[in-house]
């Protein structure tokens, strides 16, 4: 039985003379995302707001107005409306009450669900989240280190395990990879939330496996194949993993495409992320971060080892 090659196996692109036109796609994208982030800001969710957030979906969409004046009406504080989705779905995000008892809170959450089933029959709540003020700034916080650790702790790992031009291509990569993928959520209205961190993580995650594999292979060819020049060494390091990179983005997208579909309402931010995560994570794997790693001046070195059996190769900066 044949296996299944969807990457011949004599595949020679030529991914490092398109590199200019990469950095500059990187550069745009990662321009316009930090600008997308700083105007539009993200639509934090109620783990990083803090407040009320109910989520209804109607058989007839009321309109933006409309809901905002039928919630007006109970004089429950200003409510912040948004699709979640698709225009039959709400997120209706409220203030926490002046009280701050816990019946306080869910007689504001029936108010409220009880005033939109009486006047929109058939109305579906999905759920209702309820966060303090105080918990959503150490959510915020905590979050934000979370992925600023990840991030430096995997490219010092990558400089120590290799070289440091490794290291940097790997920061950058993983940076754009992260701030595209907040961009995506600026510029789209999407809850960015817990869940939404968590596959902001797991992007990195996925991100790295994918660099240290090419990283890896890099290496290797370059104690094989000394007198090579830097840029046929490293295309032949990218299409020799090229099978194993495009077979395990494609079998994640396929779970992802299931998750997306089926997951529910609950899920799609996180399926989302994790989509457009391991799409610009394997550009960026494929013509970012090898690619850097001539800019930066990495190149095979043949040097002399007395004592160790002979020659052996080492990265050093060029010139």
């Amino acid at each position: 039985m044949r296996l299944l090659k969807l990457i011949p196996d004599n595949t020679n692109i030529g991914f490092v003379r398109l590199r200019k036109w990469a950095f500059g796609l990187t550069a745009l994208l990662t321009i316009a995302a930090a600008v997308l982030v700083g105007v539009r800001g993200l639509n934090f969710g109620v783990d990083f707001k803090g407040g009320v957030m109910i989520e209804a979906h109607f058989q007839t969409p009321p309109g933006e107005n409309t809901l905002r004046s039928d919630i007006d009406r109970l004089h429950v504080g200003e409510a912040s409306l948004s699709t979640f989705g698709n225009a039959n779905t709400y997120s209706i995000r409220l203030p926490l009450p002046a009280a701050t008892d816990e019946g306080a809170t869910n007689r504001l959450v029936k108010s409220v669900q009880g005033a939109l089933a009486a006047k929109y029959p058939g109305v579906i709540f999905n759920r209702a989240e309820t966060v303090s003020g105080k918990v959503s700034d150490e959510l915020i916080r905590n979050g934000l280190l979370a992925v600023f650790l990840a991030v430096t702790g995997i490219a010092v790992f990558s400089w120590i395990r290799y070289e440091w031009q490794f290291g940097v291509s790997t920061f950058v990569a993983i940076v754009h990879d992260v701030l595209v993928t907040l961009g995506f959520f600026a510029l789209f209205r999407f809850d960015f939330d817990l869940n939404i961190v968590a596959a902001v993580l797991t992007v990195i995650g996925y991100s790295i496996n994918d660099k240290i594999v090419i990283d890896d292979r890099i290496r290797e060819n370059m104690r094989k194949y000394r007198q090579m020049d830097m840029r046929a060494l490293i295309d032949l390091s990218v299409n020799e993993t090229l099978p194993r990179t495009v077979m395990t983005s494609l079998t994640i997208l396929i779970a992802l495409t299931s998750l997306l579909i089926f997951g529910g309402p609950v899920l799609r931010g996180f399926t989302a992320a994790m989509m457009l995560g391991v799409v610009v994570g394997t550009y960026s794997s494929i013509y970012v971060s090898s690619s850097l790693l001539i800019s930066l001046g990495l190149a095979p070195k043949l040097t002399e080892q007395k004592g160790k059996g002979g020659p052996s190769s080492r990265a050093e900066r060029v010139g």
